[in-house]
Parts: structure tokens; sequence; C-alpha cells
């Protein structure tokens, strides 16, 4: 498993605004999709492309665009949603599936409640977005998920991240192809199962409590 924790004046930040509890929702939102633009950037480095032959104004010349099969993003609902305009922004051709996952807040295992996805996710590169990598349930579960349609090159992106996560996810998938990308790699869990020092409930915070 790669991880790579970004490191940029701008993530920075925008992490600080997010992290203020003062910050309200639609400036949160605002702040979640540029950041998301950033960590897109660096998540996307790997990205299959496939050369093009094009007439500039001059000349003829090769260059590339993006391969096929195409790109699927994979937000995870609710709070991975508040990351796809940040990420389709940046991949417009990308495909779009979906992965609605619960956290049991007793138990704290994820629950899956609804997909919508490909059957066959084979040689697909897949774009996973989930804004808290906790525990690690919830994005080891759709990891997993993915694996399950056949998908073999899955990246995930996550603005914060806690050590147990980290480890948890690390140890699930083993040698399989995962690349991780966060905004920033916090201290630990409190015993909620909550990131310290976070930023609380990205769900809440991006779409008010429900």
């Amino acid at each position: 498993m790669r991880v790579h924790i970004a490191d940029h004046p701008l993530v920075t930040h925008k992490l600080t605004a997010l992290r203020d509890r003062r910050t309200p929702s639609p400036v949160f939102r605002q702040l979640t999709e540029e950041l998301v633009t950033l960590l897109a950037y660096e998540a996307t480095r790997s990205v299959r492309v496939e050369e093009v032959q094009i007439e500039t104004p001059v000349t003829t010349t090769i260059g590339v665009r993006i391969g096929e099969p195409r790109p699927l993003v994979v937000p995870i609902l609710r709070a991975g949603l508040g990351m796809l305009d940040g990420m389709v922004k940046l991949l417009p051709t990308a495909e779009v599936g979906f992965l609605g996952m619960a956290r049991d807040e007793e138990t704290l295992e994820p629950t899956t409640y609804a997909e919508r996805l490909p059957h066959d996710l084979s040689d697909r590169q897949c774009f996973v977005l989930d804004p808290m990598l906790a525990t690690g349930g919830s994005l080891g579960a759709a990891i997993e998920f993915l694996f399950a349609r056949g998908a073999q090159d899955v990246t995930a992106i996550c603005i914060l991240a806690a050590p147990e996560g980290l480890g948890a996810i690390e140890r699930q998938v083993g040698d399989r192809d995962v690349t991780l990308v966060l905004g920033a790699l916090d201290q630990r869990l409190d015993e909620r199962g909550y990131i310290v020092p976070g930023l609380g409930d990205a769900g809440d915070r991006l779409y008010g409590t429900v």
C-alpha cells in the first residue's frame, strides 16, 4: 500500500479553516471542494492515458488523453458526496458510482445500505472519496467491495486520517494495489472513534445534522 500525505501550504491553509468550528456549512462545502481538487491532482498522477495525434495552430503533434476504460469515482455517502465536485472538476471524463455506508455508533462497524456501481470493474482505476479515515471500517469495506467486483487498482482520497485507521487499511489490503492520498495524518482517535484534533463529523458539517 502506498500512502501520500499532502505537504503544501494551500492544503494546510484550507485544512485549518475546515477544522475551525466557527466555519459555517456553505464555506465548509466550498473549502472541501477546493481541497479535494488539490488532493485529486496528487491522486491522479498514475491515471492511465493513451496517445492521441492533434493539430495545433502550428503543426501536428502527439499528446495524451485519459484512456479507456474511463476511471471510476466512488464517493462514500453521505459525507463523500461533498468531495465529488472537487474530484470531477479535475477529472470530468470519469464515470461516477456510489456506495452508501453508515457507521454503527455503538460497534463502530460499517453497514452498506446502497450501491450504484458497474457489475464488472475489471481493469478499471477506481478513486474512492471518504473525508475521514478514522477506524478504517467504512473505507476498508468500500475497498473490499470494489475488489470483489474485479477492481485491481484503487486509490482513496481522504481529507484527514488517524494512525489507527491507516494501520487497519494497511493490514486489510495486504499486497493489493491500493494508494491512500491524505490531506493530513492526525494524532489519534478518541473514545468515540473521532479523529483528534480532526474537524468533527464531516457529514454534519457539510449538510447539517440529520
